[in-house]
């Protein structure tokens, strides 16, 4: 397999996104929400950018930048720590990568886009990330993103245990 490289996202790129992101919830449980209508879950309110990664031509992997929503628990628990507001913030979201794929740094390479646009346009990251998708908060900790809290993920009527982190200064 060839390295990873790294685009933004073009609206062509939405169905293979999609795909990979259904065989990811497949094999890792993520994510929870959104494989019912995945292009639309690629593409949110607030979306400010995306990319893809690719290998030999094939999308394997995804991210995106969100502006803060309304009720957003991590964009709130950085406004009261940083004093930011919402203008000056980003929320990295739909990260994946096909499993075939990690080893190819994939998913550092999306991280290194997604945080090089952010400080472009000078905004504080932040994610939230579910407890038990420790193979993304390993990957987060070792990109020297720092745990701002804890939370609660809840969708379907069903609440999980997740972390908030923010992006190195």
């Amino acid at each position: 397999m060839s390295t990873a490289t790294v685009r933004p996202r073009e609206s062509r790129d939405l169905a293979d996104a999609a795909t990979v992101l259904t065989a990811v919830h497949e094999s890792d449980g993520y994510p929870v929400e959104g494989v019912e209508d995945p292009q639309a879950w690629l593409s949110p309110d607030g979306l400010l950018a995306a990319w893809v990664a690719e290998v030999d031509g094939f999308v394997v992997g995804h991210v995106a930048i969100n502006s803060p929503q309304p009720g957003e628990e991590v964009a709130r628990l950085w406004r009261e720590k940083s004093g930011d507001d919402d203008s000056r913030l980003g929320v990295l979201a739909r990260l994946f990568v096909a499993r075939e794929a990690r080893k190819e740094s994939a998913g550092k390479r999306l991280m290194e886009a997604a945080t090089a646009f952010a400080r472009e346009r000078n905004l504080r990251l932040v994610l939230e990330v579910l407890t038990k998708d420790a193979a993304a908060i390993r990957l987060y900790e070792r990109l020297g993103w720092q745990r701002i809290g804890e939370t609660v993920h809840t969708f379907g009527g069903k609440q999980v245990d997740a972390v908030c982190f923010v992006a190195p200064a």
